[in-house]
């Protein structure tokens, strides 16, 4: 018994030492602004870092004697408490059920405030991105659209669908949606307090956020006992000091993003490709100038030429009422950007979410948003787990952005959709749309790569097996022939599923990222396509 225990010790020494000095001034942090976690958790690590909170992994003794684990929330003190509320609301109404993350507690202390869920143990999507078999790409988009539909029937648009805030345990087939900090809601929405934020109502609905210091759950934590404080707990009394500073986050998905790069577009510039070639398509859109642009233009061009001489009043600009409203201005439908349209208002719509991930109709500022843009963000998954690539979409500003989709679904295509929903896009060049299946078979390695299958900008982004095989090769005859008809890379898909890869995904692939979000399928749709058939009569079955 004594052995058993002094090897206890020596783990927990052992684990204690592996946590950085860093994550330990961040864990003593969070002691001292929030001290009733220090009677209940033994944190231990930090599992996750965000732009708007910290995720921190937990211990507690539950009453029947059985330790549980759990992730513990620090949202950032900045957020409005209405937000926070709202959040609280998601995760309590739609959450606990069809793999959509509940919550357990809540724990507030002033103005910082932590959200107490199960713990998920799961694995970085980069790295099992290329190791999933066609099997458990299909459970997983199924699994993912049947949370979707869930959240939706309530009226609440996630906003920032992304494999990170999809958990996936691969060995036990646990699934779980998480992050609610950015959702909305539609106008018939069933949370409340998306109400409230969505009509700028912020400071009637502000004092939901905390009404009790400490709201408890179903289940009943043992508090520790007072002489034996838990570890990295504080004595001291809170001390007001400002929150530490931000650094690099240095979790493992990320230190894998550095050090091989799996997207397909990457930070290349796509407008550019045989710029050389063709000085006149130097550019397929025409990034509309920032407010700070046109301040800067206002200010050289007065540098440029003389100051009138007339009085101030009448050397003003002339009203926007004084102007004709049936006179367009000069630039319309064209590649050049006019003064009338320099000097109009920013356009406002929301545009929340993560790049890589956002819905045409978000990159186009469309004021009218809904459920739809979840919809697309959940294609983009699947198209980055049929190609073996993540992240797939990756550029620099949303013009770049839905320049990259539009080298995927066409440019004629794209305008017509914009069109639908009231945006007008020029573009110097046409693109085809390109065959999905030819597009993912051909990035994973399936498929030759051959000069004419994908356009120059997917050149360079064949499959490293491919890459490999043409270094490794034993002749020069034989250097530019396709990893994927090797007898290796053969064997290799040969009981993963991907040799035979159904039309069906593709035909759903093809409606999940639909450019327009009238038409675009629904999750409660997608789930009768035909590519889970057999799945909903194993759900049914085993209900």
């Amino acid at each position: 018994m004594e052995a058993a225990q002094t090897l206890d010790k020596g783990e927990e020494a052992e684990n204690k030492r592996k946590v950085p000095r860093d994550v330990e001034m961040d864990i003593e942090y969070l002691y001292e602004v929030v001290p009733q976690l220090s009677r209940v958790f033994r944190i231990t690590d930090k599992i996750g870092e965000g732009t708007f909170s910290s995720v921190y992994l937990g211990e507690a003794q539950m009453t029947n004697g059985r330790r549980e684990k759990f992730a513990l929330k620090h949202l950032i003190p900045t957020s409005h408490p209405v937000r926070i509320a709202a959040e609280l609301q998601c995760l309590t109404v739609a959450g606990g059920k069809e793999n959509v993350m509940g919550v357990t507690y809540c724990f507030r202390k002033d103005h910082h405030v932590v959200i107490v869920m199960p713990y998920v143990e799961h694995q970085p999507f980069v790295d099992i991105v290329g190791m999933l078999s066609f099997e458990e790409v299909r459970l997983y988009i199924y699994q993912l659209l049947k949370a979707l539909k869930h959240i939706h029937k309530f009226g609440i648009i996630h906003r920032d669908i992304k494999p990170t805030n999809f958990l996936y345990n691969r060995r036990g087939r646990k699934y779980a949606l998480v992050d609610f900090g950015l959702a909305q809601g539609t106008p018939d929405t069933q949370i409340e307090l998306l109400k409230v934020v969505k009509s700028h109502k912020a400071q009637k609905g502000g004092g939901s956020a905390g009404k009790s210091e400490e709201s408890q759950g179903k289940r009943a934590l043992i508090p520790l006992p007072p002489n034996a404080p838990a570890p990295h707990a504080s004595t001291r009394t809170a001390a007001k000091r400002p929150c530490p500073p931000l650094r690099h986050k240095h979790n493992k998905e990320l230190m894998g993003l550095c050090k091989t790069s799996r997207s397909v577009f990457g930070e290349r510039n796509l407008n550019n490709v045989n710029a050389a070639k063709n000085p006149a398509d130097k550019e397929h859109l025409l990034k509309p100038a920032k407010a700070d642009d046109v301040i800067g233009r206002k200010f050289v061009s007065s540098k440029r030429r003389a100051l009138p001489t007339r009085p101030a009043v009448t050397s003003q600009k002339p009203k926007a009422a004084s102007l004709n409203p049936s006179l367009t201005c000069s630039c319309h439908m064209t590649d050049r950007i006019c003064n009338i349209c320099l000097s109009r208002k920013q356009q406002v719509a929301p545009r929340a979410g993560t790049p890589g991930f956002r819905a045409p109709e978000v990159l186009t500022k469309c004021p009218n948003q809904g459920t739809a843009i979840d919809v697309w963000s959940a294609g983009v998954i699947l198209l980055s787990l049929l190609s073996g690539r993540y992240p797939f979409f990756k550029a620099s500003d949303d013009l770049m952005a839905l320049t990259q989709i539009m080298t995927i679904r066409g440019s004629r295509e794209t305008i017509q959709a914009a069109k639908k929903f009231g945006k007008a896009i020029v573009c110097s060049r046409e693109l085809p749309p390109l065959d999905l299946r030819i597009l993912c078979e051909t990035l994973r390695g399936v498929r030759p790569c051959g000069k004419d299958s994908l356009p120059a900008e997917f050149q360079a982004t064949r499959h490293p097996a491919e890459i490999k095989q043409e270094s490794t090769g034993p002749a020069k005859n034989q250097s530019s022939q396709s990893a994927s008809q090797s007898p290796e890379n053969t064997a290799a898909f040969q009981g993963t599923g991907w040799d035979s890869v159904p039309d069906d995904v593709y035909d759903l692939l093809d409606k999940l990222l639909d450019l327009n979000p009238a038409t675009r399928v629904t999750a409660a749709a997608a789930l009768q396509h035909p590519l889970f058939r057999d799945i909903g009569d194993q759900q049914e079955d085993a209900s």
